[in-house]
């Protein structure tokens, strides 16, 4: 996937000048995942403050707090660049579960999810930084929790401090016997999918 992606982002010109990407966020989960697939990149933390101001989920409420984030990044920009912002919410029978303000509503938010399937929904919104064109798409994934004890849950919580993460956990350090499962992509779970961007950098090419 690394060469398609830098073979469609080699087609995307300003003139004679390829467009840099900004990633609109500190996460280091995101950059990892650019990283991985050799998308050349620099961050901006986005200034945008991330408020979900709903706890209904729906796709044109996360896709529309991705391009805030974007927005954000899109005035500190003197360059010709396609600017990269995201959004992960979790969704538990349809309700969003953000980030958790503490160890009880943490623990609130892996006893919700335990035993179950949920969905994890993550927007990606580009900006082009010279035609202000924007484009935003998102990817759907679900995840199934193995039944949780309370010692598994007070573990994760102590050892990982998972309060930077939507839904209280990152999939991609939770020890065995917490996941039971998964449908979908994976990155996308973690952060970002590369498959998703891939196909929004298209569409700028």
């Amino acid at each position: 996937m690394a060469k398609s992606i830098a073979k469609i982002w080699g087609k995307s010109m300003v003139g004679s000048m390829a467009k840099v990407v900004i990633l609109a966020s500190g996460s280091p989960r995101r950059a990892e995942i650019l990283n991985k697939h050799g998308i050349k990149f620099r961050v901006i933390p986005s200034p945008y403050e991330e408020k979900h101001t709903t706890t209904v989920f729906s796709y044109d409420y996360v896709e529309n707090l991705a391009e805030s984030k974007a927005l954000g990044v899109l005035g500190l920009v003197n360059e010709p660049a396609l600017i990269v912002g995201a959004d992960t919410v979790v969704v538990s029978d349809g309700k969003i579960l953000g980030k958790p303000q503490g160890y009880s509503q943490a623990y609130a938010m892996l006893r919700e999810l335990s035993g179950k399937t949920h969905v994890v929904v993550t927007a990606v919104a580009v900006i082009d930084s010279v035609t202000g064109e924007i484009k935003k798409k998102s990817a759907t994934s679900h995840v199934t929790f193995e039944n949780l004890t309370d010692e598994q849950i007070n573990s994760y919580i102590e050892k990982f401090s998972p309060y930077d993460k939507a839904g209280a956990y990152g999939i991609q350090e939770m020890p065995e016997g917490y996941i039971k499962g998964f449908e979908g992509d994976l990155e996308n779970v973690i952060g970002i999918s590369s498959a998703l961007l891939m196909d929004l950098l298209k569409e700028f090419a």
